[in-house]
């Protein structure tokens, strides 16, 4: 069974306990360690797309929630505004970050020559998630979300979505999956600003999808309140539809918080926003990750890439000067040494390790190690460089593949 909960359990990925609450699952130390590998590559991926990255605060007044028209659409999914006495401001935990990077650009004057400006965080939000609908990591009420918006010309927004329909397609390869299908989700009856404005950024996201050749389907009522979005849908084990990846165009923000840049000509100008998420929340992210890969991740984000294991207490020297080795390339390393060979070969196998390298007597005489690959296969011993350099170009490449 591929059920990503009880995978997480045998994985020790992550926990959940009643103390804590339902809807806020504890990262253990391997699952943050696959989670912090994730992190690092899109912040990466961000980097070299042009993007910079903030930090901005999980909540905010009230107020501001009015502003951006939460409070208005979305209150049924907030918590309630919270204050220390009633002299004090109300303060929420914020449902999401839109808010805080239009504060980003609001932050100073802004002219044209700096658009596209690219705006991402890692940040937490919030939502108030009723405890029947919880369940393990894919529907949670503390959120870790990949976020980033984009402020942009109108006549900027198809390049930027078409640059953002590639970076989502080259990260999903990379974590082992793809996208089965596009969905243009269209406005509903909850709605922020007026029909025409919606028209035409409806037929932005529609050229773009056009223009990059895919097909797609259209989804009256899909649309997030503040704007319409392409969902690049994917299927989970059971072969259910889920969103992880969104692009949406946002006439609405800029004009509630009167954003501006000054154009080649010295006048004020309203900006675009686009939202965008390259893999959605951590949480469904991993729920999907774990199923998807049987908790068999990639090598390049498995939470221990190499075990070490000694044949005997001789070859222990040999097997934690390994260790140190791995470790400086980089290398997320154990030493097994609990327990029969039999038994901690199974334990690396149990524990989905993609590689294992075994030294015996013959191999630490050598300076070499005998690689194990988690799907069965066994390589010649070899020298300890050249294993830990295989090792390394595979995670390097950010292969699905491990060799």
């Amino acid at each position: 069974m591929n059920d990503h909960r009880k995978l997480g359990r045998e994985l020790e990925l992550f926990h959940s306990d009643p103390l804590v609450g339902a809807g806020l699952p504890i990262w253990l130390p391997a699952g943050a360690a696959a989670r912090h590998a994730v992190e690092e590559y899109i912040r990466e991926e961000e980097r070299l797309a042009g993007y910079q990255h903030v930090y901005s605060p999980p909540m905010a007044k009230h107020e501001m929630y009015v502003r951006s028209g939460h409070v208005a659409k979305f209150a049924d999914d907030m918590f309630p505004p919270m204050a220390s006495s009633p002299e004090e401001e109300a303060l929420v935990l914020r449902p999401s970050m839109c808010p805080h990077h239009a504060m980003v650009f609001g932050a100073r004057g802004r002219s044209y020559r700096e658009l596209p400006l690219r705006i991402a965080e890692l940040g937490g939000q919030y939502r108030a998630e009723r405890s029947g609908v919880l369940s393990g990591l894919s529907r949670v009420r503390a959120i870790s979300l990949n976020d980033a918006h984009v402020f942009c010309r109108v006549d900027q927004v198809g390049a930027e979505v078409a640059a953002m329909l590639a970076l989502i397609k080259r990260a999903h390869a990379a974590l082992g999956f793809a996208v089965d299908s596009y969905r243009l989700s269209l406005r509903g009856e909850k709605f922020l600003g007026e029909p025409s404005v919606w028209d035409e950024a409806e037929g932005m996201l529609r050229d773009a999808l056009i223009a990059e050749g895919v097909s797609f389907f259209e989804a009256p009522g899909e649309a997030a309140f503040y704007g319409p979005k392409i969902d690049l849908q994917i299927r989970d084990v059971q072969g259910r539809e889920l969103s992880l990846a969104t692009i949406q165009v946002d006439f609405a923000q800029p004009e509630r918080f009167d954003l501006a840049y000054v154009d080649s000509e010295g006048v004020k100008q309203r900006p675009v926003m686009v939202h965008r998420s390259i893999i959605g929340s951590l949480e469904r992210l991993f729920a999907h990750l774990i199923e998807v890969h049987q908790g068999a991740f990639p090598a390049w984000y498995a939470p221990v890439q190499l075990a070490v294991v000694p044949i005997g207490a001789d070859q222990r020297d040999a097997a934690w000067a390994l260790h140190s080795q791995a470790s400086i390339a980089g290398l997320r390393v154990e030493v097994l040494e609990e327990g029969s060979l039999s038994l901690r070969v199974r334990e690396a196998a149990q524990r989905k390790i993609p590689y294992a390298a075994v030294i015996g007597a013959r191999e630490a005489a050598a300076g070499a190690v005998a690689l194990r690959l988690r799907d069965g296969r066994s390589l010649d011993p070899q020298p300890v460089g050249e294993a830990l350099d295989l090792i390394r170009s595979v995670v390097a490449a950010r292969s699905v593949a491990l060799l």
